[in-house]
């Protein structure tokens, strides 16, 4: 792009200009104001977001794959997300993942020259067609690498969301769904890594969550389907089935292993008085809701998955 210095994540931020005068408070609490309207900005796109979660699932109840692409910290945003969704949904790694401009070393290190090879992007999202969802990451909206994804997975018949900081006078129409946040001008002139990068990872939590709690990994505020590989999530999904269950520690533990580490099987055995298979098949006939299996009667197979979950 030819005038990066007309973008508005590229523009001087009037609250900051004498920043380097501060007192370290102060650079602290006007960074963490500025979080807050970056935030405040996301707020007026709750219907788009939730349209977005909707389409990722949708994606994964049909089979499809989710894909996040991003370069900087935006990348490393999508990575994250895809990352932290096995452990706390029970989802398979390979269904939710993401890609970033200059591969796995620009995890960890800055590759910056990465994020504007085009081709790359369009790579990254190939194999992508009918059924999949490709989710870029741009807080300037015109990175190559992510317009390249973007493009890519057009072409191939996926959905296609747009995740940017940017005004939406600003954005390319390079996506089905443009989630243009416009939050400003940051507090370090140009560094997205700050309140655009906060508002962006808001709204990848949001999206997968709202698309997990859609898909019945969730009951209550509990995430039922999460993975308990570590002490921690072990005696987590211990007090879930305790509280869900309204069963005693020791009763938790004795459900959890009968139904083979399931813990949304544990609560409905806990709750019905059923053994683990009756459960599962309960759970089925339920789509995989908790709450629906525990409210309904139990019913024929045919025909009982919910919009989402087949």
């Amino acid at each position: 792009m030819a005038e990066w210095g007309q973008l508005s994540t590229e523009a001087s931020n009037p609250a900051s200009r004498d920043l380097d005068t501060l007192a370290p408070e102060d650079v602290v609490s006007l960074l963490l104001e500025e979080d807050r309207r970056g935030l405040d900005a996301t707020l007026q796109h709750t219907r788009e977001i939730a349209r977005a979660a909707t389409w990722a699932a949708e994606t994964l109840a049909g089979g499809g794959k989710v894909l996040f692409a991003g370069a900087g910290t935006s990348g490393r945003l999508g990575i994250l997300e895809a990352a932290e969704c096995p452990p706390t949904f029970g989802t398979d790694p390979d269904d939710i993942r993401a890609c970033i401009a200059g591969g796995r070393e620009a995890v960890f290190a800055a590759h910056e020259g990465a994020e504007d090879v085009l081709s790359d992007g369009a790579a990254a999202a190939k194999d992508l067609g009918s059924g999949d969802l490709l989710v870029g990451i741009s807080a300037s909206s015109v990175t190559p690498y992510v317009v390249g994804a973007l493009e890519a997975a057009r072409a191939g018949g996926a959905r296609t969301v747009l995740v940017t900081c940017a005004p939406i006078d600003e954005t390319p129409a390079v996506a089905d769904l443009v989630l243009a946040l416009d939050t400003g001008p940051e507090v370090l002139t140009g560094s997205t890594r700050l309140k655009a990068g906060s508002a962006t990872k808001a709204v990848l939590n949001a999206i997968t969550t709202a698309a997990m709690v859609q898909l019945g990994k969730v009951y209550g505020n509990l995430m039922v389907d999460l993975r308990p590989g570590s002490a921690k999530l072990q005696d987590r999904a211990l007090r879930i089935i305790h509280a869900a269950g309204a069963v005693s520690r020791e009763e938790a533990e004795r459900l959890h292993q009968a139904a083979g580490g399931e813990v949304k099987t544990a609560i409905v055995m806990a709750r019905s008085g059923l053994g683990a298979e009756p459960a599962r098949k309960r759970l089925r006939v339920a789509g995989g809701q908790v709450r629906k299996a525990l409210e309904d009667p139990p019913e024929p197979e045919e025909g009982g998955a919910n919009d989402f979950q087949k």
